[in-house]
């Protein structure tokens, strides 16, 4: 008890908050109460009293297990907001801008939400004829580049989870519906490293996207080209894997920075 007190008397009361919501982010799983502790080495009341005060303002969300929490409506806003910074931003999109200027097509940088995809970022194409997706739009997971990029990241238990609960909903004909065509669909993108749209998402739209890493190795986000089909093919797509990868290595160390 002595220990537990002397520890709480250590982490000044106002940063107690802030270290439970750093590990839930170093993490990147749901995590417990008892598992955060293991860290922040506090009275165990006191954890569980920050992880239902953060639950109650919107920060946290219990996991689908009951004892686990993950982040809620307002981190994930909240980390957005701070992807979004001026600062960041601008060397964001100057990376976006010459790859766009490479490539000739629009690029998008996407997030994992927990419904989808979300656009944070996207340079459009100079050409007139060109495929509409705004900023803050969010776009399935299960027929869509980044989404299917993302899904490739998950650890084999979780991606068994989604797909098994998972609406796999046809958003076009060519749309993967059947769970053991996509899981088979996720292994290759595993295995190659980046991911394909082949009209999946929407008639006449293609797709390439590869990850955008954290410093610890773990997808962060996703850069993407998508264009009409009466353009650019697939496989042109493909032809520009090198200048993508480059790409997200340069956002990669522009957003861990």
């Amino acid at each position: 008890m002595a220990n537990a007190s002397s520890s709480e008397k250590s982490i000044p009361t106002n940063l107690r908050l802030l270290l439970l919501l750093e590990e839930i982010a170093r993490v990147g799983v749901p995590l417990t109460p008892t598992a955060a502790n293991e860290v922040l080495r506090l009275p165990k009341p006191t954890v569980h009293r920050l992880f239902h005060r953060l639950e109650e303002e919107g920060f946290l969300q219990r996991d689908i297990d009951g004892r686990s929490y993950a982040a809620g409506r307002r981190l994930r806003k909240m980390s957005v907001n701070v992807l979004s910074s001026s600062r960041v931003r601008t060397v964001r999109l100057a990376v976006l801008n010459a790859l766009t200027e490479d490539v000739g097509e629009t690029c998008n940088i996407a997030t994992p939400d927990r419904d989808g995809m979300v656009y944070l970022d996207r340079v459009e194409t100079k050409w007139p004829l060109r495929i509409q997706l705004p900023i803050g739009t969010t776009v399935p997971f299960h027929c869509t580049a980044s989404g299917k990029m993302y899904l490739s990241t998950l650890a084999p238990h979780l991606l068994a989870k989604y797909l098994s609960a998972a609406n796999l909903e046809a958003q076009t004909d060519m749309t993967l519906t059947d769970p053991k065509a996509l899981q088979q669909e996720i292994e290759t993108i595993r295995a190659q490293g980046y991911s394909t749209d082949k009209e999946e998402f929407m008639e006449g739209m293609v797709a390439i996207a590869v990850p955008i890493f954290d410093d610890l190795g773990r997808l962060m986000s996703t850069l993407s080209i998508h264009v009409p089909t009466l353009r650019v093919s697939v496989q042109d797509l493909v032809g520009h894997l090198d200048r993508l990868k480059s790409a997200a290595a340069d956002l990669s160390e522009t957003m861990i920075r």
